[in-house]
């Protein structure tokens, strides 16, 4: 198209000059990167595909305490001992994912009897770093009929492992009294377990 006079200046569009432009309209080319605050309002609905993967540091409003993991292992051998010895009865491992996190330690030691006299026994929890903890007692009277008594020791504690590092809990048990000897296990009837919780710190 020809002028009369002076040439015009071009001009770029900008949006306002293209008002309402449905998306029909727009069949090729490449749009530019957007930034996360130019998105308002954008419900779940319209995201699909696979999101990233968000580490946690990503993540605010998060209160502590939550449970990140759990790991846990049973066993139902028979042990049985006369010695104030310790003697290991079940394991389980786990890692911390942060310093500053805490293990839930939950221990239940069952089938506990005695074959003759009085038995008493102390279970406690171990982690191969010098940390020892009693988790609970029992205390198996001969009584007046000689019949055999079964017990069980169960006790949780909330350990502070300061530590990334994997780290080993293992119950144990003892003949306190030194003398009876006194059985974990029940003819293998009986099942002891160990619980291991990483708390978020």
């Amino acid at each position: 198209m020809g002028y009369i006079g002076k040439t015009p200046t071009p001009q770029p569009l900008t949006a306002t000059d293209i008002p309402d432009l449905p998306a029909t309209k727009i069949t090729s080319g490449t749009f530019p990167a957007l930034n996360g605050s130019n998105l308002t309002n954008l419900d779940a609905a319209d995201l699909t595909g696979t999101l990233p993967a968000i580490s946690g540091a990503n993540l605010t409003g998060v209160s502590a305490g939550k449970v990140l993991q759990v790991v846990s292992a049973e066993d139902s051998s028979e042990r049985s001992t006369s010695s104030s010895s310790f003697t290991d009865i079940v394991s389980a491992s786990i890692t911390p994912a942060s310093t500053s996190n805490k293990v839930l330690v939950i221990v239940g030691v069952a089938g506990i009897r005695r074959d003759s006299g009085n038995g008493y026994i102390t279970a406690k929890v171990v982690d191969g770093s010098g940390f020892s903890k009693s988790v609970g007692h029992a205390m198996l009277y001969n009584g007046s009929s000689g019949a055999l008594r079964i017990g069980s020791a169960n006790g949780s504690f909330l350990h502070t492992t300061n530590t990334t590092s994997q780290k080993t809990y293992t119950v144990q048990f003892n003949s306190a009294t030194n003398a009876a000897t006194v059985i974990v296990g029940d003819n293998g009837s009986s099942v002891s377990s160990l619980t291991l919780m990483e708390i978020e710190g």
